[in-house]
Order: structure tokens, then sequence, then C-alpha cells
């Protein structure tokens, strides 16, 4: 009797551990991209170092797609684009009429626009691009977003134009190969996989096409969301010289509703395993606490966040 009376209540003890324990998904990307390996490095910190959390990285279409599940109000945390972010934020042009309650937990590192394609294709510049087949990114992603955006601030109607694809980065490399499309968008960080696979393919030299001189119309349509930047020539293999290119911040984002001592160890966990995050992917090196401003992100920050913020000194206004 004494037995199954103490195996009851180590059982009970066990129930009561899991129904405290929380299992988060984490919204990244395509697996060409960035966001998927920093999301399975975030996973695997949040599961071994955060007692009774667990998560796992989900493959998406982007940034859009991301803050839509934010916005189911499941356990979901977020990789995004700001420019996405904000819209969700203000129910406008993808999310005309819905609303998400969304808020920052981290600014991570720049996205880079990227405007590929290849020495045979003979396109140099953005106006090159008129009347030919190019992608501009997956559904769902911020890379369409942008890659819309830029467009128009560069002259060119997306709609007749270009002859318009809807693929991922990994989706367009191939394609660019196959010689089905000749140049593709892409937002992400550097390097991104599928462009440094393109870069060294035998017998193709990429191309990229500079495009800041497009930030000022972009901003002033859509807000001061976007900076002039550079990948530098070392980025990819062929490069020519230095990108000069059009970025955005990415953040990490959360429901605004998630219990703010969950927003808080999740915020803790990535400093404090922050050398761990970047063997995962350097970008990881950018998360920096002096980068957590509010000038870094249109949405406000959520308050577990900013409790971490500030037991290290840290000012965000």
């Amino acid at each position: 009797m004494k037995l199954i009376k103490t195996l009851a209540l180590s059982f009970a003890v066990v129930c009561a551990g899991a129904a405290h324990a929380q299992n988060y998904s984490i919204a990244t990307g395509g697996t060409g991209g960035v966001y998927y390996p920093m999301g399975g490095g975030l996973a695997s910190v949040l599961t071994k170092k955060v007692p009774g959390m667990s998560a796992t990285a989900e493959v998406t279409g982007g940034s859009v797609d991301n803050l839509k599940l934010i916005g189911s109000g499941k356990p979901y945390m977020a990789f995004t684009m700001s420019d996405a972010a904000k819209d969700a934020l203000d129910g406008k042009d993808k999310f005309s009429g819905r609303k998400v309650d969304v808020k920052t937990l981290l600014v991570l590192y720049p996205n880079r626009m990227h405007v590929v394609t290849t020495e045979a294709s003979g396109i140099k510049t953005m106006k090159d691009l008129k009347g030919k087949r190019v992608s501009t990114g997956s559904p769902g992603s911020a890379t369409e977003v942008m890659a819309f955006r830029l467009l128009e601030a560069s002259g060119l109607d997306k709609d007749k134009d270009v002859k318009r694809e809807r693929l991922g980065v990994a989706e367009s490399v191939n394609a660019v190969k196959d010689r089905k499309i000749d140049a593709f968008f892409w937002v992400g960080g550097l390097p991104t996989a599928a462009v440094t696979d393109l870069a060294n393919t035998p017998g193709t030299k990429i191309v990229m096409i500079d495009h800041a001189d497009a930030v000022d119309a972009m901003n002033k349509k859509y807000g001061n969301l976007y900076f002039k930047d550079t990948i530098p020539q070392s980025t990819y293999s062929g490069m020519a010289g230095d990108n000069k290119n059009a970025s955005v911040s990415n953040i990490l984002v959360v429901n605004g509703q998630m219990p703010e001592e969950e927003a808080y160890k999740i915020t803790k966990a990535v400093f404090d395993n922050k050398e761990e995050l970047v063997r995962t992917h350097r970008e990881y090196e950018s998360v920096k606490l002096e980068n957590q401003k509010a000038a870094a992100t249109p949405l406000p920050f959520h308050p577990g966040a900013l409790k971490y913020f500030q037991e290290k000194g840290q000012n965000v206004n």
C-alpha cells in the first residue's frame, strides 16, 4: 500500500510539472533562408536551457505567414521583418481589417535585400528587369512585400513590367540554374545558404544588382523602415564588388498576451546562450543589448523583454 501511495504521489508530481510545461512553435521561413537555422538554434536552446519549456522550429512561407500564426493566439514566437510586422500591427496591406496583437521580444539583425541574377542574363540595373522573368518571393513572405515596394520605387510595375514568379529562395536558385527565370528577389541575412549555392555553381557568375538609391522613395511612402546598406564583396563568391542595397531590421515577435515571465525567460535565454546560438548561424552575433532600441522596431517591446533589459541597464528609449 505504501508503495502504491508513493507511486501515486510521484505520478501527481509529474502531472503537475507537465501541466505547467509550455510548448512553443517557432515560425521561421523556408529551409534555404536564414530564419530556419536560426529558429532551429533557438528551439534547441529554449528546450535545453529553460526548465519546463520546449520549442520546435517550423518551416513557413515567411514573415506574413508567421505574423498570421502569432495572431492565431496559439503558442508561437516568430521571426519577421519589421515592415511586415508594422502592417500586422496596423491592420494594413496583407493584414487589412485584421490587426494582430504583436510585440517585439528582440531586435535581431539587418535583413538585406538581394536582387540576384547571373552574368549570362545581361541584367545590370533595376531598369534592366523590365520584360524579364523574375521571382519576387514566395506567397506569405516579407520578401514579396519588400520586392513590390522596391520595384515601385524603381519605376517598375510589378504586374506589367516583369513576368512574375512567386518562389522561395531555394526554388528561385534552382529556377535560375534551369534558366526558367532571369533574376530573383530575396531578403535575408548574410550569408544565405541558397545564394551561396548559386554563387558556387560551376560556370555561373553571380551578379548582385545595386538598388540603395530606391530607399528614400520607399521610406517616403511607407515610413522610415528601410535603410541603405552594403552586402560586402566577400559574402558570395564571384561578386564584382560591394553591393549597395536596401535593408530592413529583423525582429523576434510574440503575441502581446504572452505571460510576462515567459517572455522574460526567452529573452534571458538568448543572451545567456548567445555563444551557442552563434554556432547555429553567425547572424546571432548582431543580437546585442545596445541594439534593443525603440527606434529599431515599429512595435512596442513586450513587458517581459523590457524587464530583462532594465535588469541589464539597457534603456530602450
